[in-house]
């Protein structure tokens, strides 16, 4: 029989499935703002973490000027930005005040609607701790923006560390997917007071584990600028696999930390991430046209945009479409996982 406890008369699911929907499409806003506050040099401009305090910019010139001599301090200033007057200063400032700043507005638009629905009694049977488990990754994903940080301000350093580029945008993506879930999860037992939360399958498991690998690897991109190191297609400098720079590297490093070797590790890791999508599109038709057309759509228009991308040298717009449309890939992934995974209540 199924469980009408799963649905008190108090309980809002839709509602707060639109709720989440908001925080998703800001998720989305901060990822993009992110790629372009690194893409500018921007991410080392802010050298503390005051996450009440620094809500509030530098509002008189003393006060842009000793944000600036902070700055002047750490050793990707010298490397890179040596002899920037404050007026340039404060482009790249505003990139990285943006990023955090929306950050800080996500987490209120999450915390507050969440304390209200729960206060109303307005959250359904066994939704609260997914809620609250997904406060908390947005927390940890703050946590992990300053730990980023902060490896890049360490002496002989001058820029973020690739890896912890790599946690903060993964676990950005996957708060993103899971609030996307529950947010569909929430919205079908608006429609079926009975319906019980999807379930993952084994393809959108290994679709997830193939899309996670590829992520891990535009961000090592991003971090060690290896989109850069050609602006050819399909050939890097006229070879297909950078043989000497592999053989020059041991194992792990050149798989981890070699630009060519990561650039080429993405470049084709995405015809395997296709192939699994498509089957997963496929999969997921017969249940939702809908999400099935969104994986093709937003894969197609990413592997176009990651080539045209490298063609075109790396302009800033382009690498920041390349990772909204990345973040678009996200979302119509976990829609069609969560499709194929929907199901019933049991009677």
């Amino acid at each position: 029989m199924s469980d009408p406890a799963l649905k008190p008369p108090t309980a809002r699911p839709l509602a707060i499935a639109n709720w989440l929907y908001v925080v998703a499409a800001m998720i989305v806003a901060m990822v993009v703002v992110g790629g372009i506050t690194r893409l500018t040099e921007s991410g080392l401009s802010i050298t503390e973490w005051d996450p009440i305090s620094g809500i509030i910019p530098p509002l008189s010139h003393a006060q842009w000027q000793a944000e600036f001599a902070h700055y002047r301090e750490i050793d990707q200033y010298a490397a890179i930005h040596a002899g920037m007057t404050l007026s340039q200063f404060k482009g790249i400032f505003f990139w990285e005040y943006s990023h955090r700043l929306l950050g800080r507005l996500i987490g209120m638009v999450f915390f507050v609607p969440l304390v209200w629905f729960a206060v109303r009694r307005a959250i359904p049977k066994g939704y609260a701790w997914r809620l609250i488990a997904l406060l908390a990754l947005g927390g940890l994903q703050g946590a992990f923006g300053w730990l980023m940080v902060r490896s890049g301000l360490q002496p002989g350093m001058v820029e973020v560390s690739h890896y912890w580029l790599a946690i903060h945008l993964v676990t950005a993506l996957f708060t993103l997917s899971g609030i996307v879930w529950a947010a569909l999860d929430l919205r079908q037992l608006a429609r079926n007071p009975a319906a019980r939360p999807a379930r993952l399958t084994g393809i959108g498991a290994a679709t997830g584990i193939v899309l996670l690998i590829q992520l891990i690897y535009g961000a090592f991109m991003a971090g060690l600028r290896a989109g850069l190191v050609t602006d050819k297609w399909p050939l890097i400098n006229g070879h297909f696999f950078p043989a000497a720079e592999f053989a020059s590297h041991s194992l792990g490093d050149a798989l981890f930390n070699d630009p060519y070797v990561v650039h080429f590790i993405h470049r084709w890791w995405a015809w395997v991430a296709l192939g699994f999508l498509i089957v997963l599109a496929r999969k997921v038709r017969p249940v939702d046209r809908r999400a099935s057309i969104a994986i093709h759509s937003a894969v197609g228009t990413q592997i176009l945009l990651g080539i045209a991308t490298v063609m075109a040298h790396v302009p800033i717009w382009l690498a920041a479409l390349h990772q909204l449309v990345g973040a678009l890939l996200v979302i119509a992934t976990a829609w069609a996982a969560h499709a194929v995974g929907r199901r019933n209540a049991a009677t």
